[in-house]
């Protein structure tokens, strides 16, 4: 599923291009998670004004409203002029005359929704339950620290509802728990301000440098301009189940959480009370550029 940085990324690499773009067709393919809500004759004629992010929501500002767009399972974005014919997975083309948007959709989990403004019952319903955003300045430690305090939800489990900071999904809680070296079955209330304040850090720098590489390509994700992202060439843990950790050498193990796989390394992320003296806390622990073949960081 294409989280937070896979969204942003997606975002930034068609915003300024369609800014400004007017729609001259909306074409429609077989039906996605919702419907559109709006017959689509009458968004022709409607100028794009800008493309913003909430959560892992793209809201596309028009003159008249916006268009909500989840990418769920498989989807991904292309934006461009003189895209190919529409294949059978293709099933949202808006046309505009500065290129074409696609949605492409495999598992057709996404949606493209129409609402007159953010307080329309449309929109709130999907957007007013997110959580804050993790990279904004409302992201407060005070804040989360609390709604850690407040829960008795597996640490995990509880980053994924999204409810208390939103965007963090599978891959990047993994990698985000490691480097805080909390289990992913911890119990949330359990953690204290010290770890708080490690785990707060590590939504942080793990989601920006997910961005800056243009998020994880671990199946058919590509940003709108068709480019792949390589955060999971540098993964510590996600997907390496039996691999050595690249930290401590022990084998990083997977469990399942709620139907989902958590992964972990349980040297590095021992249980609450256990000291732990080879963590380097603090450190720098993704590069910039993905890791040569063999090569470990």
């Amino acid at each position: 599923m294409p989280e937070l940085p896979e969204v942003e990324v997606t975002r930034r690499s068609f915003a300024d291009a369609i800014a400004g773009a007017t729609i001259a067709a909306l074409v429609l393919g077989k039906p996605l998670r919702w419907p559109l809500g709006v017959a689509p004759q009458a968004l022709v004629g409607q100028r794009v004004v800008a493309v913003r992010r909430r959560g892992k929501y793209l809201l596309l500002d028009l003159q008249d409203g916006l268009l909500l767009i989840h990418l769920g399972m498989s989807g991904s974005l292309r934006f461009a002029s003189g895209l190919p014919q529409r294949g059978p997975h293709d099933h949202f083309d808006m046309e505009t005359d500065r290129g074409t948007l696609r949605l492409h959709d495999p598992r057709r989990f996404g949606a493209v929704v129409w609402a007159a403004s953010e307080e329309h019952p449309h929109a709130r319903k999907l957007l007013a339950g997110l959580g804050v955003e993790p990279l904004g300045e409302d992201f407060d430690f005070a804040a989360f620290h609390a709604g850690l305090r407040a829960s008795r939800m597996p640490i995990k489990q509880l980053l994924l509802a999204g409810r208390l900071v939103v965007g963090v999904g599978n891959i990047y809680t993994s990698e985000v728990l490691f480097l805080a070296g909390i289990r992913p079955t911890t119990r949330a209330s359990s953690i204290g301000p010290q770890r708080a304040r490690r785990l707060h850090g590590a939504i942080r720098e793990v989601l920006a440098q997910a961005v800056q590489l243009g998020g994880s390509t671990l199946r058919d994700f590509s940003s709108a301009d068709g480019s792949a992202g390589h955060f999971q060439l540098q993964a510590h843990v996600y997907g390496r189940e039996g691999q050595p950790c690249r930290l401590c050498a022990t084998p990083v193990r997977m469990l399942r959480q709620g139907q989902r796989s958590s992964y972990f390394c349980p040297r590095c992320q021992r249980p609450l009370g256990v000291a732990n003296s080879l963590r380097p806390w603090g450190a720098v622990l993704y590069c910039t550029f993905p890791p040569p073949s063999g090569r470990s960081h």
